[in-house]
């Protein structure tokens, strides 16, 4: 089986343009900063366009009126985030905030109408970011909606390969930086519980972990993990 995405890969909003007509959409936007932490747009908020992320990494999430907080996606450079009102209409639907320092461009809904009216390769562009962000977000609601925490866990681990990790020797490479708390708040579970399974996952040695990288030694494990719920049932496998 496949990694939930199938091996998709984020798109790059401006692959389309040449170096002329790219320099041209940056020249119409606000070039933004923030450093790890800080919000790029808030829930409830006006919205009125897109981020284009040049750099960093950025995390969007939802928040219930209870206080409790579910992770949506993280978002890299090229991709853009403030969806998916992308001509601005409305309030924000979730938050966004960098993970670590990140550089966007800010383009208004307005400025970004008339650019994609010029550059049809920008619209494009736009269009493959709204299907990329519709898969990862129906993938979510179908790991929330019809699996076991286990299976949520597994499925989530296996689209982060896919979507952030990078061929090693050992397996696939997830250099990113997901704490247990984020993958708790995208599989609805506690940090406590995701502290141990992951402890478990690698002692069966489906995965390494260090503190900045997470290694996927068995994929093929975790996808069969991901169809069928083994808590009680995580061995080695020769």
């Amino acid at each position: 089986m496949a990694a939930p995405n199938s091996g998709r890969r984020q798109p790059d909003l401006l692959r389309g343009l040449d170096a002329s007509a790219r320099a041209k959409v940056l020249a119409r936007g606000r070039a933004c900063v923030f450093r790890r932490g800080q919000a790029v747009f808030r829930q409830g908020e006006p919205h009125d366009g897109i981020f284009l992320i040049e750099s960093g990494l950025v995390r969007v999430f939802y928040t219930a009126p209870a206080g409790r907080e579910i992770t949506l996606a993280y978002w890299m450079a090229g991709n853009f985030c403030g969806g998916p009102e992308v001509f601005g209409a409305g309030a924000h639907v979730w938050s966004g905030a960098a993970v670590r320092d990140t550089r966007v461009i800010a383009l208004g809904g307005a400025v970004l109408r008339e650019l994609v009216d010029q550059y049809p390769s920008l619209a494009v562009g736009i269009i493959d970011c709204l299907v990329f962000k519709g898969i990862c977000y129906s993938l979510l609601a179908q790991l929330l909606g019809t699996r076991s925490v286990t299976e949520r866990l597994a499925g989530a681990l296996l689209q982060m390969a896919s979507v952030y990790g990078r061929s090693t020797a050992q397996g696939v490479e997830i250099a990113m930086a997901f704490t247990h708390d984020d993958l708790a708040n995208m599989v609805g579970a506690t940090r406590q519980w995701i502290s141990m399974t992951l402890r478990r996952f690698a002692d069966a040695g489906l995965l390494a972990t260090s503190r900045r990288t997470l290694i996927i030694l068995r994929p093929e494990r975790l996808a069969a993990m991901s169809e069928s719920d083994e808590t009680t049932n995580v061995v080695p496998v020769a």
